[in-house]
Protein backbone atom coordinates (compact mmCIF):
# COMPACT_ATOMS: atom_id res chain seq x y z
CA UNK A 1 0.00 0.00 0.00
CA UNK A 2 1.39 3.37 -1.04
CA UNK A 3 1.46 6.05 1.63
CA UNK A 4 0.33 9.56 0.78
CA UNK A 5 3.72 10.79 2.02
CA UNK A 6 5.48 8.59 -0.57
CA UNK A 7 3.96 10.37 -3.54
CA UNK A 8 3.86 13.91 -4.87
CA UNK A 9 1.19 15.23 -7.16
CA UNK A 10 2.36 17.75 -9.74
CA UNK A 11 6.13 17.44 -9.85
CA UNK A 12 9.11 16.20 -7.91
CA UNK A 13 10.46 19.40 -6.37
CA UNK A 14 10.23 18.06 -2.79
CA UNK A 15 11.57 14.55 -3.47
CA UNK A 16 15.25 15.43 -2.88
CA UNK A 17 14.66 16.77 0.64
CA UNK A 18 15.63 14.42 3.49
CA UNK A 19 12.57 15.76 5.37
CA UNK A 20 9.47 16.78 3.44
CA UNK A 21 8.36 20.36 4.26
CA UNK A 22 4.83 19.13 5.05
CA UNK A 23 6.11 16.56 7.55
CA UNK A 24 8.53 19.07 9.12
CA UNK A 25 5.71 21.56 9.62
CA UNK A 26 3.34 18.92 10.95
CA UNK A 27 5.67 17.48 13.60
CA UNK A 28 6.72 20.96 14.70
CA UNK A 29 3.13 22.26 14.88
CA UNK A 30 3.93 25.14 12.55
CA UNK A 31 0.80 27.16 11.73
CA UNK A 32 -0.56 27.54 8.19
CA UNK A 33 0.95 30.90 7.23
CA UNK A 34 4.41 29.98 8.49
CA UNK A 35 4.21 26.52 6.89
CA UNK A 36 3.24 28.01 3.55
CA UNK A 37 6.19 30.42 3.66
CA UNK A 38 8.48 27.47 4.45
CA UNK A 39 7.01 25.50 1.53
CA UNK A 40 7.75 28.30 -0.93
CA UNK A 41 11.24 28.85 0.47
CA UNK A 42 12.04 25.16 0.10
CA UNK A 43 10.88 24.81 -3.49
CA UNK A 44 11.84 28.08 -5.16
CA UNK A 45 15.00 26.80 -6.89
CA UNK A 46 13.28 23.72 -8.35
CA UNK A 47 9.79 24.97 -9.17
CA UNK A 48 8.66 28.57 -9.09
CA UNK A 49 11.90 30.55 -9.16
CA UNK A 50 11.85 34.03 -7.71
CA UNK A 51 8.03 34.09 -7.90
CA UNK A 52 8.05 31.53 -5.08
CA UNK A 53 10.31 33.88 -3.09
CA UNK A 54 7.75 36.64 -3.62
CA UNK A 55 5.03 34.29 -2.41
CA UNK A 56 7.05 33.45 0.71
CA UNK A 57 7.57 37.15 1.39
CA UNK A 58 3.84 37.76 0.98
CA UNK A 59 3.00 35.11 3.58
CA UNK A 60 5.56 36.58 5.98
CA UNK A 61 4.01 40.02 5.43
CA UNK A 62 0.59 38.51 6.23
CA UNK A 63 1.97 37.11 9.48
CA UNK A 64 3.36 40.51 10.42
CA UNK A 65 0.06 42.23 9.56
CA UNK A 66 -2.09 39.77 11.47
CA UNK A 67 0.17 39.87 14.53
CA UNK A 68 -0.34 43.63 14.77
CA UNK A 69 -4.14 43.19 15.10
Amino acid sequence: MELASDKQVGGDHYKDFPIQPAYFCHVNNIPYLEATAIKYLCRWRKKGGTLDLEKAIHFIELIKEFEKC
